[in-house]
């Protein structure tokens, strides 16, 4: 088994590119694919857990197989997400940084398609694509796959919805004699099946080590909360990784949006990321997340895809996933690139029973992450009134003359006295707000 990139016969170019980026040390998925990728014909299934540079596993060989001197397209890369996407198009390019003659567009929906029939007409060797938008340039002739001889299909198991309606329209584009790629980190049975309706007979097959790989240096907890504990809990959680970034993972649209709003009301720096966002905005907020302008991002799982961020610290599932799968995807955004990271699973108590499935389907452990009590609960809730409180704006409109009279209510307070006095309305307020309220001068209402 290769033990560096240099051993695998790559090109003096290739190789060049693979040392720029730092790349030393091949990864299990890279040290079992790229072998069989360069040296035999058969099409090809990989299995490797998020984060385990499927992308390098691939691509490298592909860029070694291309022929620069023949202009016409030779490979497609189907990608679930536009995200996914142009993180594959940015990691072949800069795989080929000293492969000019090799030419690779990205034709990825969400964004118009003029300019894209534009960069195909000027020719292309690899062309990464979303299956929607390859299927529309298919259908206004602006793409032609006729003579292509790999097709590459990436996180194919997330992208099975898409390839149920399309793959049949693409195929029959596509040569018989082509070689199919497919890269997943689960074989659901709908993958076998796609297997053996679009590959040759002759597959070849390997999988990194899918007990561990792609787990490691992940800390995998579960919390156990009641409902209306839910969110209370969940700021206290991120209270106290303040200064890092995180990934919280919601099952729908409505979840995300309610839970995003909610982070905002509580002034924490985050973001909403959902399909039905338009892709500039979503574009923008990624930017803003990989920049660290925002700490935390609020998204539903196919929005995060490509998502390949460094230093995310940790995943939270605030809602528990609907299969194994979903889980590896999710809790592969953190410990990227040999890094730590953890992920925690929010279960409400009838949920909890579920997690030694998941123990034995993926072979991992689950530690339970101690619920905070009453009390540390109560103080955060107070922090983060305090925080409103700090970041709240001025309200010019206000007179200058009621600011007055506010102020001869304060004026002979010092800023500690003060301090206390507000901490003290907002606690009773929490815990008796009929008390605090009863105080309050009783409005009179004439009757109408």
């Amino acid at each position: 088994m290769a033990n560096a990139f240099s051993e695998f016969g790559f090109s003096a170019e290739i190789i060049k590119g693979i040392n720029e980026l730092n790349f030393s040390v091949p990864t299990e998925i890279q040290q079992k694919a790229i072998p069989v990728l360069l040296s035999k014909t058969d099409d090809f299934v990989g299995l490797a857990k998020t984060g385990t540079g499927k992308t390098a596993a691939f691509g490298l060989p592909l860029l070694q197989l291309i022929e620069a001197e023949n202009a016409k397209i030779q490979a497609v890369i189907l990608v679930p997400t536009r995200e996914l996407g142009h993180q594959i198009y940015d990691n072949l390019v800069a795989f080929a940084k000293f492969m000019p003659s090799i030419s690779i567009a990205s034709t990825c929906g969400g964004i118009p398609i003029k300019p894209q029939i534009e960069r195909l007409s000027q020719g292309a060797h690899i062309v990464v694509a979303t299956p929607g938008r390859l299927i529309d340039l298919i259908k206004r002739q602006a793409i032609n796959i006729k003579d292509c001889k790999y097709l590459i299909l990436d996180e194919a198991d997330e992208m099975m919805s898409a390839l149920k309606d399309g793959l049949d329209e693409i195929v029959t584009e596509l040569p018989k004699n082509r070689r199919t790629w497919l890269f997943s980190a689960t074989m659901p049975g709908a993958m076998k099946q796609l297997v053996q309706n679009y590959m040759q007979k002759n597959v070849t097959q390997v999988s990194a080590d899918m007990a561990t790989s792609g787990n490691q240096g992940i800390d995998h907890n579960y919390i156990v909360v009641e409902p209306e504990e839910k969110l209370d809990v969940l700021t206290h959680f991120l209270n106290s990784k303040e200064g890092q970034r995180g990934i919280i993972f919601c099952k729908t649209k409505a979840a995300v949006n309610k839970l995003a709003k909610n982070l905002a009301i509580n002034k924490f720096s985050s973001g909403a990321l959902h399909g039905s966002l338009t892709q500039p905005i979503r574009d923008r907020i990624m930017d803003q997340f990989r920049e660290g302008h925002i700490s935390i991002l609020v998204a539903t799982d196919l929005a995060a895809r490509g998502i390949d961020v460094k230093e995310i610290a940790y995943v939270v599932n605030y809602h528990l996933p609907d299969t194994y799968e979903t889980y590896v995807h999710r809790s592969g955004r953190t410990a990227r690139a040999g890094a730590k990271g953890l992920s925690l699973t929010v279960l409400q108590p009838e949920e909890v029973i579920e997690i030694a499935d998941f123990e034995k389907e993926l072979g991992i452990k689950f530690s339970e992450f101690k619920k905070p009590s009453a009390e540390s609960i109560e103080e955060n809730n107070t922090f983060l009134w305090a925080k409103q409180i700090f970041k709240t704006k001025p309200n010019h409109e206000v007179s200058k003359d009621f600011k007055d009279k506010i102020k001869t209510v304060f004026h002979h307070l010092t800023k500690d006295e003060l301090i206390e006095k507000l901490l003290a309305h907002q606690l009773l307020q929490t815990k008796n707000p009929v008390a605090v309220k009863s105080d309050e001068p009783k409005k009179k209402f004439k009757n109408k």
